[in-house]
């Protein structure tokens, strides 16, 4: 029997699509892009501005970001050292993609609190 393609295409394309969901679907990235839409940022600056991220983890989930090409990350030869953070082009194309999420996510979040709270009441 021959295998059709699916919505999310063929195995290869399903296994790229579940790492990348899996690095965009943790618990920071999400929040550190949407940190860099208004522009570059310093890593003090984002450490600020994300409440409840360690050091050790914007390190991390940056690294991550970077190594899949949606941040970029720019050291200037200056004294203090200064680094800022920016989305790539690639990131800014990811970010119409999380819009719609985002937006499909709001218009049916009403929905799938009532189903949720349906299936609990079944359970108990």
């Amino acid at each position: 029997m021959e295998r059709t393609s699916t919505p999310c295409g063929d195995e290869r394309t399903q296994r790229h699509t579940r790492q990348l969901l899996r690095r965009v679907g943790d618990t920071w990235s999400l929040v550190l892009v949407s940190q860099l839409v208004g522009g570059p940022m310093r890593f003090t600056e984002l450490l600020r501005a994300v409440d409840g991220i360690s050091h050790r983890m914007l390190t991390q989930t940056l690294r991550s970001l970077e190594r899949d090409g949606l941040v970029s990350r720019t050291a200037y030869p200056e004294t203090p050292p200064r680094v800022e953070y920016a989305l790539t082009p690639l990131g800014q194309t990811f970010l119409g993609s999380l819009t719609g999420l985002v937006v499909w996510g709001e218009d049916t979040q009403a929905e799938v609190e009532e189903h949720r709270s349906r299936f609990d009441a079944d359970r108990h």
